[in-house]
């Protein structure tokens, strides 16, 4: 069907051509607003009206006609209806929809995924300093950043993906001392407990593995501990490498791998962050002012100039950050997009200030951002706030633990990043229609049921006669199938996984539908076959929209 598809819009441009010359490269087709008007709907003839100053019902006749006259249309198009003011209304005929049917069962896990473009992208994600277990918000963007790198694996990008994290700093420092607080034997209410130390029961954790000399592992490093409580510096390096051996378990728990861990300490060490500086001075971009050095950032649209050194000779957070993109866009990636909270919207004017006036041929725009809220937990109809883990937040651990993988991310993921949203812990964990991820695994796991009672040879179905899939029921689902590949592309485009989720509840919805509208497994073969291939390849399209997500796809549930 998406061949015909294409065959037909080939036919659309033609015709539109003839109406008006260039018009072609506008031929589309939108989906109608009411199912029942048709299959495919075309708006040409009333954008046409104006500028031909003609009638847009006249046009549309005239469209009809050129249209119908084409062999592609006398083979695949039933009828073609002039509605209001000159809509065109198509209406395919069966054989069209039913070809969608051997398209999915042919291509399997491949279809919807484009063949490969030859563009790299990097998508930053999660980033967390290691100074805590990761949080629901962490989960949140884990979830999206995982999601928009397999989206766009999908359309043939070659995505890599890149754990950014501030190895030094203020933070690194309150936990080093917390840690080693811990080991002295002090602990949160003590007077010589700090306010801003971190109170959380991991810290006490730390502490017992350092007085017992353990050795860690994590993804990027490995560090053995002394054991002595005065070596502060063998305490924050030991600190660090233990949480980020925890975030690896947090990351393994829902199945998030990175291809890169960058640290922001290699951006001074390799002296990027002192090169990004002098480039800019040399551009002229930036100026001396109260003791501190300004960036002129208001030449690229930010609100006002920022400051990038300050008085006490060190820099300000944006500055690596320009220092960091520089280095993606030296490394090949003239495609990056970052997954961040929405309390880093202020960083994103004057980051990319910086890389346009930094003239390394950075284009306009970039890097792209996706910014999320953070999000609530409710359990037992009320808020959680407080993890004893943590001390202070829920993990995305607590969340899996309470729940699962799947639920965690497809509910993560089932509204636009930038909305509120309340995880609901007990409808997670509830096995009936309301709980949507339950719900499109079920549909899933109730084909295979179908599929298992037949107990044929399913990659036969693919050779399937499928004229006997001509019922309302059997079209309707199979036009719902063709639109996954659009719906992939359009998801990536607008960074959008949240579409994914739509679109498998509305397919679940739609084979629930057919279930219970006609039974499969029939006496007549001829009919058996097709409708047995028709859930087929329902459930192939189900399972390859789940994978986008990092979902499962269960035979039984």
């Amino acid at each position: 069907m998406l061949k015909i598809k294409q065959e037909l819009l080939a036919g659309l441009a033609q015709a539109l051509d003839q109406l008006s010359p260039g018009a072609g490269d506008k031929a589309a087709f939108e989906s109608p607003k009411v199912a029942a008007h048709g299959d495919y709907a075309v708006t040409a003839a009333m954008q046409l009206a104006k500028p031909l100053k003609a009638n847009p019902r006249q046009l549309g006749e005239q469209l009809k006609a050129a249209l119908m006259a084409l062999p592609v249309y006398q083979q695949w198009v039933a009828d073609i209806e002039i509605a209001g003011p000159g809509f065109l209304n198509l209406r395919l005929k069966p054989a069209a929809k039913q070809a969608i049917v051997t398209e999915v069962l042919q291509a399997g896990e491949a279809f919807g995924v484009q063949p490969s473009n030859g563009q790299r992208l990097m998508v930053e994600f999660v980033s967390a300093n290691p100074t805590g277990p990761l949080h629901v918000g962490h989960g949140r963007q884990a979830a999206l950043g995982d999601a928009i790198c397999s989206l766009y694996e999908t359309q043939g990008w070659d995505v890599y993906r890149e754990f950014y994290y501030n190895d030094a700093g203020v933070q690194i420092g309150t936990l080093a001392t917390s840690t080693q607080l811990r080991i002295k034997g002090f602990k949160p209410g003590d007077a010589e407990w700090p306010e801003a130390a971190y109170n959380g029961d991991y810290i006490q954790d730390i502490a017992n593995d350092y007085l017992a000399k353990t050795t860690v592992h994590s993804d990027d490093r490995e560090f053995t501990a002394s054991g002595d409580p005065e070596a502060l510096d063998d305490i924050r390096l030991f600190a660090v490498a233990y949480l980020r051996h925890e975030q690896d378990l947090d990351l393994k728990a829902f199945a998030v791998k990175f291809d890169n861990y960058y640290l922001e300490s290699s951006l001074y060490t390799s002296g990027r962050v002192d090169a990004t500086v002098q480039k800019l001075r040399e551009a002229g971009k930036t100026y001396e002012q109260d003791g501190a050095l300004w960036l002129k950032s208001t030449e690229y649209g930010d609100d006002k100039d920022r400051v990038m050194r300050k008085g006490d000779g060190s820099y300000t957070y944006f500055v690596p950050d320009v220092a960091y993109h520089i280095a993606k866009w030296e490394r090949g990636f003239t495609k990056v997009i970052n997954i961040q909270g929405t309390d880093h919207h202020g960083t994103i004017a004057r980051v990319r200030a910086g890389l346009q006036a930094a003239g390394v041929g950075i284009p306009q725009g970039y890097p792209d951002y996706v910014l999320h809220t953070m999000v609530r937990v409710v359990r037992n109809g009320e808020e959680v706030k407080i993890s004893k883990r943590a001390g202070s937040y829920v993990t995305l651990r607590d969340l899996i633990e309470w729940t699962s993988k799947d639920a965690v991310r497809f509910f993560l993921l089932s509204r636009k990043p930038d909305t509120e949203y309340t995880f609901d812990v007990d409808l997670a964990v509830q096995k009936n229609n309301d709980n949507p991820v339950y719900y499109v695994q079920y549909a899933h796991a109730r084909i295979c049921s179908v599929l298992a009672a037949w107990g044929g040879d399913v990659d036969s179905l693919a050779g399937a006669d499928l004229s006997p899939l001509d019922t309302p029921a059997a079209q309707s689902l199979m036009l719902l199938l063709a639109k996954y590949p659009a719906m992939l592309t359009a998801a990536a485009e607008g960074f959008a996984p949240h579409d994914v989720t739509f679109y498998l509840r509305e397919l679940a919805a739609a084979y629930h539908s057919y279930y219970d509208a006609e039974r499969i497994l029939v006496d007549d073969e001829a009919v058996k076959r097709a409708r047995l291939a028709l859930v087929r390849a329902t459930a192939q399209v189900l399972h390859n929209g789940l994978a986008v997500l990092g979902v499962s796809a269960p035979q039984k549930m």
